[in-house]
Order: C-alpha cells, then structure tokens, then sequence
C-alpha cells in the first residue's frame, strides 16, 4: 500500500526504509525522517498499525509512504524486503529497528524464544544490511541506522542471549564502518538505555512503568538525541551518556589490546613452556 500527497517540503531525500515502523521507536524515526523530507518505507507484522501510521504521516507531512507488512523471522517475508532494498534505487537509508529481548536467565528462558531473537536480532539485521550496501555502494551515498543496545557492552545485564545479538549489532556496525566508511555510506550504532517502549511488555516484565523512572528515557528523546548524533557523524551513539570521552576511553582501552591479541606463543603468566 502507498499513500502520497502533495509535500510542502521540496525535494525528497530519497527513500527511508524502517523496520519496526509500527510502535515505539521505529515509530519515531518514521516521523522524524518523514519530517526532515524522506518518504518511508515501513516494514512491521502488523499490517493494520503500519497503514494507520502511514496515512497519519503522508497528512502531516506530504510525504510518500509504502507500508510492507513482514515478519522478519519469516523467510519469505524476509526475502520480500531484501529484494525490495536491492531492487529500490531510491532507498538512501535503512533503519535497523526491529528486534525485542529479554529478562529471564539462560536456563530460566524458552529455547525456541531465543532462536526467534537470534532471527530478528541477528540475521535479518544482516540479510538486510547485506541486501542494501551493495545499491548504495553503487550510487555512491547511502546511509545504514542499527538499533543495538548498552547491554553491548554490559553483558550482565537481562538475558544474555539479548546482549549478546546487541553486541553482534555493535560489532557489525563498526566493522562496516571500515569497509565503506570512506565510500560515501554512513552507518551508526544506537546503543539506547531503558527506553519507553513496548520491548518490556514482550521482555517480561510488564511494562516500562515497573522500572525506577529516573532510568527510562521516552522513545522520543531517544531518536531525536540519536539523530543529532547522526548529523554529527557519530558511529556509536548513547543518548543517555553525559560525556562522550567516556565512551572513547573505553574504545581506546579495546583498540590497545590489538598488538596483543595475537603472538606466537603464550603469554607467560600461564606458565606455558614453549
């Protein structure tokens, strides 16, 4: 489906497509894009809410808005959106959004759960990214948004299985940065804290109202901080971090291990005879 009216903001900056486009942050970024002059292509299961959210943004926007209903632990729904980010010159942007998690222990978790978060969280970010860049590589431009999380870099907490996806987004994202960074593709990491959204209710714990409230940050404040980073060119942003060198003293401690990671033998506080 495709609604489209006439738009008051001039030229388009080509197409944004968002998964998780039909609550909470995926939400936001449909408006804040569409706002700044992208017309959207809104990927989510539920098909009703992305065509309620779609006729809502072309009436306060004028921009064009497809809605694409998928569920990404589909593959063939998976497919569907890979083939439309390769076949879609228009496409600038991908927006990485969808994903849920959880609260529960290993043990204490449903294995089939965790597989289905591994899909989403995992593979489907990837097939997606792996459908996309090559376009953008072509045309030069082209812009890739991941929604990871601080539980990146704080494994302790919730569900390890949940870190350890958010990690792998993490990873991916600077890794990519390497590779296309200076080929005219820009790519981000939002590592969001507690977030009102409705990833608690599907993590476990009811809602984000039974969490301490000085913790948890509206989806709003949320995207609009992380598009601030974005227009400033960050590859890893935490909105909720209140001094950047810190995040950098914590790279910078990664980046150091390099030379060191890898020797021909043991270090020798193993006690290892070569």
């Amino acid at each position: 489906m495709t609604t489209s009216a006439t738009s008051s903001k001039g030229t388009t900056l080509g197409k944004a497509l968002i998964t998780g486009a039909s609550t909470g942050i995926g939400a936001v970024y449909a408006d804040r894009l569409a706002r700044r002059g992208y017309d959207l292509i809104l990927v989510a299961r539920n098909g009703e809410k992305l065509k309620e959210l779609a006729a809502s943004l072309t009436s306060a926007t004028g921009r064009s808005v497809d809605v694409l209903a998928a569920d990404l632990t589909n593959k063939a729904d998976l497919r569907k959106v890979e083939e439309r980010l390769r076949s879609d010159q228009s496409i600038t942007t991908l927006v990485n959004n969808a994903g849920f998690g959880g609260t529960t222990s290993l043990v204490d978790s449903k294995i089939d759960e965790l597989e289905n978060m591994i899909e989403l969280n995992v593979t489907a970010l990837t097939r997606l990214t792996y459908a996309v860049v090559p376009g953008f590589l072509a045309r030069g431009k082209g812009a890739i948004i991941n929604i990871s999380s601080v539980v990146a870099v704080a494994p302790e907490l919730l569900n390890g299985v949940y870190s350890g996806t958010k990690a792998y987004v993490l990873n991916l994202t600077q890794s990519l940065h390497k590779e296309v960074g200076g080929k005219g593709i820009q790519v981000q990491a939002v590592l969001p804290g507690a977030t009102a959204s409705e990833f608690w209710g599907r993590a476990g714990i009811g809602g984000h109202e039974n969490l301490p409230s000085e913790i948890v940050m509206s989806s709003e404040e949320m995207v609009d901080a992380s598009l601030a980073a974005f227009d400033s060119g960050e590859l890893v942003t935490i909105p909720a971090l209140p001094d950047v060198a810190d995040w950098e003293k914590f790279n910078a401690a990664r980046v150091a291990l390099g030379p060191n990671l890898s020797h021909k033998h043991a270090a020798k506080r193993y006690g290892v005879r070569s």
